[in-house]
């Protein structure tokens, strides 16, 4: 089975819900032009990153009586959408989200786990934190998401491959911070990571990451698709907007498992039983 996937990226303005939309809305529409199947959009891909006190006022319900969602949800009837916004939780908590819509339909939502409080970072303070990794059943097969400080727990995605994800979506807002020969360090590690997971655990990594500026920061794009030996079969462009595609082969994962039995040969259980140890040590010390 083959199928063709798009990565948006975009430069959101800060706080503009209506700006973004309507954007979004294009973009689908000009990625359903292109035969693609399904379109992923970078972390906060609705409202901009650094939001602080605005993430209550831009939140929005994943419902479709949600005037913002709503029209998402109409444009995923010809493509599936992965979205990035500030989603307002049962008990008015504001989570930064990733949404899965296809053919009208919520499929999935992941809360991003992992709020960085570090360096530039001050996401804690104003978003609550997500609890699971949850890969989940999509047309185009069994599909993990992350988004940014989440995949850089190895953990994370770990999770997700022994939950059955044999593709990874991968969404950030990643500034550009340190240059080493020219590349942005950042972006050299995003890429090296991504890389890394999709060989080690045999499985298709996408990545999309936002690009402009905002605040002083600088979002550098740089996006991309890598396939379950490593390979990389899509590098969006730095720094510029883009809509770029990429055809993904599902006969790749036989084929690349059967050469490297990694999955075959991972032992869950040892590892479940040598966390538990390490837990049941650390609490007697």
């Amino acid at each position: 089975m083959k199928f063709t996937l798009s990565l948006a990226q975009t430069a959101p303005k800060l706080g503009d819900l209506a700006h973004n939309l309507a954007e979004h809305l294009a973009l689908i529409r000009s990625a359903a032009e292109q035969k693609a199947d399904l379109i992923i959009f970078p972390e906060l891909s609705l409202t901009g990153y650094n939001l602080q006190d605005l993430a209550s006022t831009v939140s929005i319900k994943a419902v479709a009586e949600d005037a913002v969602f709503g029209k998402l949800l109409q444009a995923s009837s010809s493509i599936d959408v992965i979205v990035g916004f500030v989603e307002e939780g049962p008990r008015q908590q504001q989570y930064i989200s990733a949404a899965y819509l296809s053919k009208g339909q919520l499929v999935h939502i992941h809360r991003k786990v992992y709020l960085p409080t570090y360096g530039i970072f001050d996401e804690r303070r104003y978003f609550a934190a997500g609890d699971s990794f949850r890969a989940f059943d999509t047309r185009f097969g069994r599909v993990g998401m992350l988004i940014c400080e989440d995949f850089w727990h190895v953990s994370s995605p770990y999770a997700l491959w022994m939950d059955g994800a044999d593709l990874m979506y991968f969404i950030s807002a990643s500034p550009g911070r340190g240059v080493t020969d020219e590349v942005i360090g950042s972006a050299a590690w995003v890429e090296n990571i991504t890389r890394s997971y999709s060989g080690l655990f045999t499985t298709f990594v996408a990545h999309s990451n936002r690009v402009g500026f905002e605040d002083g920061l600088n979002f550098w794009g740089g996006s991309t698709v890598h396939d379950p030996d490593g390979k990389i079969l899509l590098k969006a462009p730095y720094d510029d907007k883009s809509l770029t595609l990429a055809t993904i082969d599902l006969n790749q994962l036989r084929r690349t498992r059967t050469r490297l039995p990694l999955l075959r040969d991972e032992r869950p259980d040892l590892l479940v039983k040598e966390l538990n140890r390490i837990q049941r040590e650390k609490e007697t010390k």
